[in-house]
């Protein structure tokens, strides 16, 4: 049995070979934010609210990367956004910068930051190996996304509103099956890494 203490490369440092360079580390950082503002634009017919893969990639890229610099990652994002640069859903359209961090989807965007570090932290410790755990190392990021962003959301619009109905029911559907989808690829992807 292993302890909660021990830690295993992250996807991508297998993937790698082991240790990243500090300039790997910045150039993966860089391409995460890219991926992420692709995820943010592309939107997929699902019921009852179209679907982004957001939330698949922020939770893929915590896996992937590990805790700090898949947080640190998604905070390159939120940055470049906060500099006013369209990476958001729904952007330019509904505003940009700082507004648009501060309106109603700012606590998922911080939620971003939380699951991004959990799943890594996660990842760190084997869970993104089975199926079953990185199910439940998911659904912990999923938690934090959807914590935070319905928190402020209650807070900017007010508890006397529909909330849940709001922030959270409509995207259930969606987020299942973006957790079912990534609890299969990460066994899949570290069959590949390990086999190669």
């Amino acid at each position: 049995m292993t302890s909660a203490a021990t830690t295993y490369p992250t996807l991508l440092n297998a993937a790698l070979g082991g240790k990243r360079s500090a300039l790997q580390s910045v150039l993966l950082a860089i391409a995460g934010t890219a991926l992420l503002w692709a995820s943010a634009k592309v939107q997929i017919p699902f019921f009852p609210v179209p679907m982004t893969m957001q939330t698949f990639v922020v939770l893929f890229l915590g896996f992937a990367l590990g805790s700090r610099l898949g947080a640190a990652t998604v905070l390159l994002y939120l940055a470049e956004g906060a500099l006013g640069l369209p990476v958001f859903a729904g952007t330019p359209e509904k505003g940009l910068g700082l507004a648009y961090i501060a309106g109603p989807t700012g606590g998922f965007l911080a939620g971003f930051v939380v699951a991004a570090y959990v799943t890594g932290w996660f990842a760190e410790r084997g869970f993104d190996r089975r199926l079953v755990t990185a199910a439940i190392a998911a659904l912990a990021g999923l938690i934090a996304i959807y914590a935070l962003g319905v928190a402020w959301l209650g807070a900017l619009i007010g508890w006397d509103k529909p909330v849940l109905e709001f922030g959270l029911c409509p995207f259930l559907p969606a987020e299942a099956l973006k957790l079912a989808l990534l609890a299969a690829i990460l066994p899949l992807a570290w069959r590949g890494v390990s086999g190669r």
